[in-house]
C-alpha cells in the first residue's frame, strides 16, 4: 500500500502546471466520498424509521 508521505514526495516532484489537475482529483474524490456516505445514510433512514417512529421508541427516549 503506498503511504501518504510517498504520496507527497510524488506530488512534491511533479511540475507547477499539474497542481491544478492534482487538485481537481483530490477534489473529486473527496465529493464521491462525500456521495457514497450520503447514499449509505438515505437507504439505511426507510429501514431505521420503522423503529424510531414507534410508540415504544418515543417511550424508551422522552427523559433524554
Amino acid at each position: 500500500m503506498l503511504s501518504k508521505e510517498a504520496l507527497h514526495k510524488d506530488i512534491d516532484a511533479m511540475p507547477e502546471e499539474f497542481t491544478e489537475e492534482i487538485y481537481d482529483f483530490v477534489s473529486f474524490l473527496k465529493r464521491k466520498l462525500i456521495n457514497e456516505s450520503t447514499e449509505a445514510a438515505l437507504l439505511s433512514e426507510s429501514s431505521l424509521r420503522k423503529g424510531w417512529l414507534s410508540p415504544e421508541e418515543d417511550e424508551a427516549w422522552k427523559n433524554l
